[in-house]
């Protein structure tokens, strides 16, 4: 398939495998995938410093190659310089903000220099996504979050049967005025409109000279699913949720079972199987 110019792979439950590991076999099934020229484009929830950590295996650096951040929120290069940014509009963190007080659920802000907790009990998915991501947490009182504050996203972080809740409870006009999707089933996400992994992904294709037809998208969870939707060909992971399955063109391997590697080999560098 050498139309494939641009591979858009997830992270966490998609490049990684089960252990939130880069697999040898993954390593040496990306480095062959560009090797026939085509772009791999790290497409994830994670700032840029939570997915720095994987480029040096891949061996993707520089100003040509990219990066999409905060579930679409920004695009870069991996080298840091900013393609895109489509922040949270203060008015809509003010509603979520209270809607989190209201259904007595953990909140959080997530910019390109920080998480931000708004609850002094600090939720232990919030110490465990600083960790992940590596960007440091900062305690602050709602009142304290001013217009100059650049949101990349707003999360809800809570127990899974409490995101369910509050998934469920949203208004519909949160749901048409941002971009919302559950990423995990511990994090609720809330972006602007025209944020999210598929708008990212067009515009990196675009600028690029691509079209649709060029590209792979490959993901596992609800995050992904307008990416998948948007690629010429959509690949979910055999360990990715229901929808993420039926809007795919192809079901490959688990990550426990480096289905990614079997993705790209398939259909980028068209290796026996």
């Amino acid at each position: 398939m050498n139309q494939i110019k641009l591979v858009a792979i997830d992270v966490d439950g998609t490049l990684l495998n089960e252990n939130n590991e880069l697999a040898p076999e993954t390593i040496a099934a990306v480095k062959r995938a560009r090797a026939t020229g085509a772009k791999i484009v790290i497409c994830s929830g994670r700032p840029l410093s939570g997915i720095h950590p994987y480029l040096d295996p891949l061996e993707i650096s520089g100003d040509q190659e990219y990066a999409i951040a905060f579930n679409g929120a920004v695009a870069e290069t991996v080298s840091g310089k900013i393609l895109f940014q489509d922040n949270v509009n203060y008015e809509d963190y003010l509603e979520v903000e209270m809607m989190a007080r209201e259904m007595g659920v953990h909140f959080q802000i997530e910019a390109v220099n920080g998480i931000y907790v708004l609850n002094r009990d600090i939720s232990l998915y919030s110490s465990y996504e600083s960790q992940l991501v590596s960007l440091a947490m900062n305690y602050r009182a709602p009142e304290e979050i001013t217009r100059d504050y650049q949101i990349c996203k707003l999360m809800f972080v809570d127990e899974p049967a409490k995101i369910d809740a509050a998934n469920h409870n949203l208004p519909l006009s949160i749901k048409e005025r941002m971009n919302v999707v559950k990423s995990t089933p511990v994090f609720l996400e809330f972006m602007n409109k025209r944020a999210g992994k598929g708008n990212a992904l067009e515009q990196l294709t675009k600028s690029l000279g691509l079209t649709p037809e060029n590209v792979i998208a490959i993901g596992d969870q609800e995050n992904d699913l307008s990416m998948i939707k948007y690629a010429g060909l959509g690949v979910a992971m055999g360990n990715g949720i229901d929808d993420v399955k039926q809007n795919a063109q192809f079901i490959t391997k688990t990550n426990r079972e480096n289905g990614v590697a079997f993705a790209l080999d398939k259909f980028v560098t068209n290796r026996d199987q």
